[in-house]
């Protein structure tokens, strides 16, 4: 097995397959900003494409004791509770990991990285 598959049920499925799909859910919750911290790279790409990156730190998953692991660093936008937004996206990416993948995922760790402030 490469050091870029996962191995989990049977199936062989690349890092960046996943990294994609979790990035993808985690963006689709209201309160994050973006995957990835205080990245600038991806902040520059952001400005110059309009679409985000999920750098390779930003999203890492695992296969522990047969199960998936995942951990995701978000920026994320002011005035959103913490503990509801994770747990929203750790909900988000265990369904998209589920219904892309067929696989459960044992656990989501989810990292607060930076904060984005409305414009005033």
């Amino acid at each position: 097995m490469a050091e870029n598959e996962l191995n989990i049920s049977g199936i062989s499925i690349a890092k960046g397959v996943v990294k994609a799909i979790v990035a993808r859910a985690a963006e689709g919750v209201e309160g994050v900003a973006r995957v990835g911290g205080n990245d600038i790279t991806s902040s520059l790409v952001r400005v110059f494409t309009s679409r985000s990156m999920a750098p390779d730190s930003s999203v890492d998953a695992e296969v522990e004791d047969g199960s998936l692991r995942v951990t995701v660093h978000l920026a994320v936008f002011y005035s959103y509770p913490f503990t509801k937004l994770a747990a929203a996206v750790r909900d988000a990416i265990a369904v998209a990991i589920a219904s892309q993948v067929g696989v459960e995922v044992g656990s989501v760790d989810v990292c607060i990285d930076s904060l984005v402030f409305p414009k005033e």
